[in-house]
């Protein structure tokens, strides 16, 4: 059944069906296309548009039909033109006209703005489950290794010492803006469009603000034509999504250094790693890899949307209909990457010796070195600064570190130095002692863990 048939004298080319339908991409819109009907249908009979018992009758069988697509006594027809008019269809054969009266006051046009809300609001809400999920076994593995202290990094190369538990908050508050993205993304969509018709509302005297009550919005669009035009929405909550691939991207491209064994710092359960076909030593990260390369996927999807609709006149126009595609895929693909991310993160085995050696190779506690010089002999910055380098040079043409370097040897550079050096250089010492706010002690790490948590599940 076309809904606009009766302009026509000629059926469409078979082509032309095929490439109009959605149905193979909006079928899974069917409980909220439902909702939204039902809630419209309610809505009719109250204000007296259409008969209360029609109403009533309307919204019964719809019910029955959401029951028997769930149970899989009825399929979905894949010939359909989009699941509007497939539900349309079914609802009218079982009950004739007053099935034809559901219509009335409505378009597919505010009709499908209205289905893709409800159903990224469904959405979004899983993904910042899944994602509070992750952000709790961050903060639960970052109160146990916050004294395992590690290197920190810039430029890939060994900087200052941090401890692991510190390094994983910094992906925690990474997730949790993600979460706040998308709850912004949701409070700019919670209109709800129906009653915008076509693009210029409606003759009918509808109750719009019942439909958003039935249907749990705060409030209608306030203008007809951005009512139907409107997928801000849809490109927001794709942005939102796109900046959590970015954070999960990065974290699996460090699970992935973590990994080998040029640092060997984790080690990965069986459970989730693969093997190779011929090499029989081999122990692979795929899922991270697998994400690294899930998130250009979703970046495309981003741009595709803003592609869309970048040129795009009011009201609604057929190139609309791509919008389905890319936000789901995008949503699709951000659930399926953090599905088997959480459990792999969790049950990782931490090689804390190994993050430990490494971080006594680096001078990483040169910086501390030289505000040894600052604190405790008050040179000015910028000549510790100097000295610190040029110890450095000598451990490096000697083969020894700050901590194996003699006291003589640390003399001849700079007489002020003393044996309280060592103390000020211990790797432990210069963790512990970045209390500032923000900083890596142990202290600061277990105390946003607890705070992350505690914001995480009031959420």
């Amino acid at each position: 059944m076309k809904l606009w048939k009766g302009r026509f004298q000629k059926e469409a080319d078979p082509k032309t069906n095929d490439f109009n339908s959605s149905i193979s991409i909006d079928s899974r819109m069917y409980k909220e296309d439902i909702e939204g009907s039902i809630a419209h249908a309610t809505m009719l009979g109250a204000a007296g548009i259409i008969d209360k018992g029609e109403s009533e009758k309307i919204c019964a069988e719809l019910e029955k039909i959401e029951k028997d697509i769930e149970t899989g006594a009825l399929h979905i027809d894949p010939d359909a033109e989009d699941i509007h008019t497939f539900i349309e269809g079914e609802l009218t054969a079982r009950i004739g006209d007053a099935g034809k009266r559901l219509h009335t006051a409505r378009s597919r046009n505010d009709q499908v703005a209205l289905d893709v809300r409800l159903t990224l609001r469904k959405e979004c809400a899983g993904l910042m489950e899944q994602l509070k999920e992750l952000i709790n076994v961050l903060c639960d593995q970052a109160e146990e290794y916050a004294d395992t202290v590690m290197p920190g990094y810039t430029h890939l190369q060994r900087a200052q010492p941090i401890t692991f538990g510190h390094h994983l908050m910094a992906y925690a508050e990474m997730f949790l803006r993600d979460i706040g993205r998308m709850q912004d993304a949701l409070k700019r969509m919670d209109v709800c469009p129906l009653g915008s018709g076509a693009l210029a509302g409606t003759t009918y005297p509808l109750d719009r603000d019942l439909t958003a009550k039935l249907l749990g919005f705060s409030g209608v669009s306030r203008n007809s034509l951005d009512g139907v035009a409107d997928r801000d929405f849809c490109a927001e909550i794709a942005a939102a999504i796109s900046l959590a691939m970015v954070h999960l991207s990065r974290f699996s491209e460090e699970i992935i250094l973590w990994c080998s064994w040029e640092f060997k710092f984790i080690e990965l359960d069986d459970a989730f790693s693969t093997g190779s076909s011929i090499m029989p030593q081999k122990k692979n990260p795929d899922i991270t890899e697998l994400i690294r390369g899930k998130s250009g996927r979703v970046f495309g999807d981003l741009m595709a949307l803003l592609t869309m609709m970048k040129g795009l006149p009011l009201a609604y126009n057929k190139d609309m209909q791509e919008d389905k595609e890319a936000v789901f895929d995008a949503v699709d693909t951000l659930r399926l990457c953090l599905t088997p991310f959480i459990p792999m993160l969790k049950t990782m085995r931490v090689l804390k010796e190994n993050m430990r050696a490494a971080a006594a190779k680096g001078f990483i506690n040169a910086t501390d070195c030289a505000d040894y010089l600052v604190a405790s002999k008050g040179l000015p910055f910028r000549d510790a600064y100097k000295i610190t380098g040029e110890l450095v040079a000598l451990c490096i043409e000697r083969g020894l570190t700050l901590e194996t370097l003699p006291i003589d040897e640390y003399k001849k550079v700079c007489n002020a130095f003393d044996e309280g050096v060592y103390e000020a250089i211990n790797l432990e010492k210069c963790v512990r002692d970045r209390k500032v706010k923000g900083a890596p002690c142990p202290e600061n790490v277990r105390a946003a863990a607890k705070e992350v948590r505690t914001i995480v599940n009031g959420l």
